[in-house]
């Protein structure tokens, strides 16, 4: 059960990961060979994560997990830290964000199938319901830094 929870990680992971890499060059201008390593240093520690919350007899998160390995591997005295801290510094936490919030947002419907069954109404009144959340906010920063005399 364990080395096919471990297949479909990886799968999830890697995709996340080409997705991001995508991100990353369109949205910050780096290129995708320039952010491979760090990507990988990354799915590792999150699949490590993963692996360790499936072993170990604690209930504890695997987000709490792939942080703590993160913050580890990445400690000045850690060896080859340097490193881990160089080439991940080539990934923007914002290309990492948007594949995953995505697909968490995909998620809450269960599945694909559950997804589209909801149909085209779904899609228009989310799209609007995020139009107007985002113009609201908006407006709100624009009446504040006004106030304010920022602009």
């Amino acid at each position: 059960m364990l080395l096919k929870n471990i297949q479909e990680w990886s799968f999830l992971l890697l995709i996340f990961g080409f997705t991001a890499l995508l991100g990353n060059w369109a949205g910050y201008d780096i290129m995708p060979l320039t952010a491979v390593p760090g990507m990988i240093i990354l799915i590792l520690i999150c699949l490590a994560g993963f692996i360790l919350n499936q072993i170990l007899p604690v209930n504890f998160p695997s987000v709490a997990y792939i942080a703590i390995i993160g913050v580890i591997v990445s400690m000045p005295w850690m060896p080859g830290s340097e490193f881990v801290v160089a080439w991940t510094t080539e990934v923007q936490l914002l290309a990492l964000a948007t594949p995953i919030l995505a697909y968490a947002g995909i998620a809450i419907g269960r599945s694909w199938t559950d997804f589209m069954k909801l149909g085209w109404k779904t899609l228009v009144v989310a799209s609007l319901v995020l139009l107007g959340t985002f113009i609201g906010s908006a407006l709100i920063a624009e009446l504040v830094l006004r106030l304010q005399g920022i602009i």
